[in-house]
């Protein structure tokens, strides 16, 4: 009988894990339904990217109040839960605080500190909290946020909230079972810890029995609501909290404003300035793409895909989109969020029917429209104010290509603007000829 609660907790750990790396699989086979693209180059540079943008969080110290509680609750989670492996292994063996033992005086200063990251997780899950929903920042109380985005962030909040009053808790109980020797508990004196020291007066009057059970019962619950929380994020925008690394790795590391031009078009506009550069052999040397820019999702490369899983939908970008900011329907957090519900939808397509089958849907049109694409100045704001450098305007780019290219649907302007440029070589309706006339007036 005394084996049943590690069998228990070996089945729940083992269906956790399984479940969760069945959907981040799921998940990273729906990132790859992108095109192909090679990041393979400058790996120094990326490396830092993740140090700095990822794990410090570089970016988003140009408002340091809220960085620093950011971080303490981004790396603070993260750090904490290195005692889950003493869990997991308690768990399994049926110990009580295996590292103790090897730990000797380092051990409390550990866990110390652990209980320090818990009280500034939990205190900035509660400040988050209230500016979420009392204070109510404007960019997190945008109408794109409605329903379900802005339910998962109060969930995850409260849910932080709850595991760090657990770790605190369980340690206050711990702690008064080894001052009163009592079993097991008795055996391995860690002394008291600073934070859940001050829990004692409201559990001192417990009787032994009561202490264990309140012990046992936030051990039991804490593991739990890691597992849960573990099989919650794929589901998540927080999900972020682990591809926040491999996507600043993976980031662009071109000048922002540079764009992806296409050789065949480039050439095209090239040769047509300068006939005297078009192959002798009659060759551009460039293939024609199958198809102009990107009307679906799986038009667009894999990486594009990992950001739009990244976004951790805080809308920064939005805030300093000048779209956004004049009331223009165009939300760049609205385009990393449609762009991962279309390629959420095309996989259970494929879960479902064993390959994808059409389903009437485009990413262009049925869920990002025309005119969020046209308010787009270009000004790459939004990749600028990116914690972890997501670029929506890739995606609107390339989408945009498709839609001029692929459908010949812009606006009248535009269309004049390009047939200047393609008769007259510059955006005004001028020929070459003409445009140099100004200079032999001034002579």
């Amino acid at each position: 009988m005394s084996y049943i609660p590690q069998i228990l907790f070996i089945i729940i750990s083992a269906a956790a894990i399984w479940f969760f790396s069945k959907k981040i699989m799921t998940i990273r086979r729906n990132i790859l339904l992108g095109k192909d693209a090679d990041f393979s180059d400058r790996r120094g540079e990326r490396w830092k990217n993740v140090l700095l943008l990822a794990f410090g969080q570089k970016k988003m110290f140009r408002n340091p109040l809220v960085a620093v509680l950011h971080f303490f609750v981004y790396a603070g989670f993260v750090i904490i839960n290195i005692e889950v492996l003493e869990i997991l292994i308690d768990g399994i063996f049926g110990t009580h605080r295996i590292f103790s033992r090897y730990g000797g005086v380092i051990y409390p200063y550990l866990i110390n500190a652990f209980e320090f990251l818990a009280v500034t997780v939990l205190l900035g899950c509660l400040i988050f909290l209230i500016r979420r929903n009392i204070v109510k920042v404007k960019r997190l109380a945008s109408p794109d946020l409605n329903g379900w985005p802005r339910s998962d962030a109060n969930y995850i909040l409260i849910t932080e909230i709850v595991l760090m009053s657990l770790f605190l808790t369980m340690n206050a109980a711990d702690t008064i079972l080894q001052q009163r020797g009592y079993g097991h508990y008795g055996e391995n004196s860690t002394g008291n810890f600073f934070f859940s020291s001050l829990l004692h007066p409201l559990l001192n009057g417990l009787s032994d029995n009561a202490l264990v059970g309140v012990e046992r019962f936030c051990w039991w619950l804490h593991i739990l609501g890691i597992f849960a929380f573990l099989n919650y994020l794929p589901f998540s925008k927080h999900l972020h909290i682990l591809l926040a690394f491999p996507n600043a790795y993976y980031t662009r590391l071109q000048p922002m404003g540079k764009m992806n031009n296409m050789t065949s078009i480039q050439n095209e506009v090239l040769y047509a300035m300068q006939p005297e550069l078009v192959p002798t052999d009659g060759g551009t040397n460039a293939t024609p793409p199958d198809k102009f820019g990107a009307k679906e999702a799986t038009d667009l490369s894999w990486r594009n895909l990992l950001d739009a899983y990244s976004c951790t939908e805080c809308g920064r970008c939005s805030a300093a989109c000048p779209a956004t900011i004049t009331g223009k329907k165009l939300s760049p957090r609205k385009i990393m969020m449609d762009t991962r519900d279309r390629i959420e939808d095309m996989g259970k397509n494929i879960d479902m029917n064993g390959e994808y089958k059409e389903d009437g849907k485009t990413l262009l049109h049925d869920y990002i429209s025309i005119e969020e694409l046209r308010a787009c100045t270009t000004c790459n704001s939004c990749v600028q104010e990116c914690p972890v450098s997501i670029s929506p305007l890739e995606i609107i780019l390339e989408l945009r290509r498709s839609l001029i290219m692929e459908e010949s649907n812009a606006p009248q302007e535009w269309n004049a603007m390009f047939s200047n440029v393609e008769n007259n070589f510059a955006p005004w309706k001028f020929s070459p000829d003409d445009r140099d006339k100004w200079v032999q007036e001034m002579s």
